[in-house]
């Protein structure tokens, strides 16, 4: 059966970034390093953009997983950082998911690492407490192609929706009268090729 059209709405979204811990990412493969962390980074950046309440989580900091990247944790001071002493669904944790109800919003916006685990168990909790879900998929990473696509599938079959951190930003919008400026260079900043049309855009309206 398909499910009608959940469009995200910056007045009723918080974004979940679950786990991008330094001795994790090591594993991600399906995606180029480089690229990924820009992604994540970019998610990060879109979350400030939008006002989102962003809540930070990691799993076992002292053991192999590692600690959070820095770049996170410098973006987000005041944001609540649930460090997980052994929980591997971050769902599991009620600290976690107080802060999660805290928000009040009813759309969640997750990304993670690995995504077959710390980002499928805590989207399928989610959906089975009646949010809606929101995975980025490209901000989130796993060991290869193989294990992507049975977690997304496994997630989509259970409602959530699997987006882009471009495709989230551009339905956040709404509408480009709200603001080119801000939103061009955020894209601008994560997307080289969109500095072209930023600086096209920027001589065609400083030639007026």
């Amino acid at each position: 059966m398909t499910k009608p059209y959940v469009r995200l709405d910056k007045d009723n979204a918080a974004v979940l970034l679950v786990d991008h811990q330094a001795g994790l990412l090591s594993l991600v493969r399906d995606i180029d390093p480089d690229k990924f962390k820009n992604n994540v980074l970019a998610l990060a950046d879109m979350a400030t953009y939008f006002k989102l309440p962003t809540i930070l989580t990691t799993s076992f900091e002292q053991g192999p997983n590692g600690p959070l990247v820095p770049e996170l944790k410098a973006q987000f001071p005041d944001a609540p950082y649930i460090a997980r002493p052994g929980n591997i669904n971050a769902w599991d944790n009620e600290e976690f998911v107080a802060a999660v109800k805290a928000t009040g919003k009813r759309q969640l916006i997750i990304a993670g690492v690995v995504t077959e685990v710390c980002v499928a168990f805590p989207a399928l909790s989610a959906i089975e407490e009646g949010f809606d879900v929101f995975v980025i998929t490209d901000a989130s990473g796993t060991f290869n192609e193989i294990t992507r696509h049975a977690a997304w599938e496994r997630m989509t079959q259970a409602g959530v929706q699997l987006m882009t951190w471009f495709g989230a930003a551009c339905e956040l919008h709404r509408d480009w009268r709200n603001d080119i400026e801000g939103l061009g260079t955020l894209f601008s900043n994560h997307i080289p090729d969109y500095r072209n049309l930023m600086t096209s855009y920027a001589t065609l309206t400083q030639g007026k």
